[in-house]
């Protein structure tokens, strides 16, 4: 979920993940998370073991869902076919067994 305030609850935390947040922490039913105070959206991350990324140049974060241990399950690739510099289908499936740095732009 988009935070743009790390020192308030997102909005949208009770109805995406289900925690609450009350005096006592981050409540999930009978469950109760202690969390610092004042509250601190880097603080719920960490002790709910959620991923953040974010901006603070732009003041915009990204809460990602729990994660107990590595979020990805797999470091395998899908098999992806991109257009190569020509216009042409390119596997990257056909570097297989190869070193390979790729690089991701998006103009947003």
């Amino acid at each position: 979920m988009i935070v743009t305030a790390l020192d308030q609850p997102p909005p949208e935390l009770e109805r995406r993940t289900g925690w609450t947040i009350k005096p006592e922490g981050a409540c999930r039913g009978e469950v109760c998370v202690p969390l610092r105070s004042p509250f601190d959206v880097r603080d719920l991350a960490l002790r709910l073991r959620m991923p953040l990324v974010g901006d603070d140049q732009l003041e915009v974060w990204a809460l990602g869902p729990e994660a107990d241990g590595h979020v990805l399950r797999s470091a395998e690739l899908p098999d992806i076919v991109l257009p190569d510099r020509h216009g042409r289908p390119f596997s990257l499936r056909s570097l297989r067994g190869t070193k390979v740095f790729m690089i991701a732009w998006a103009s947003w």
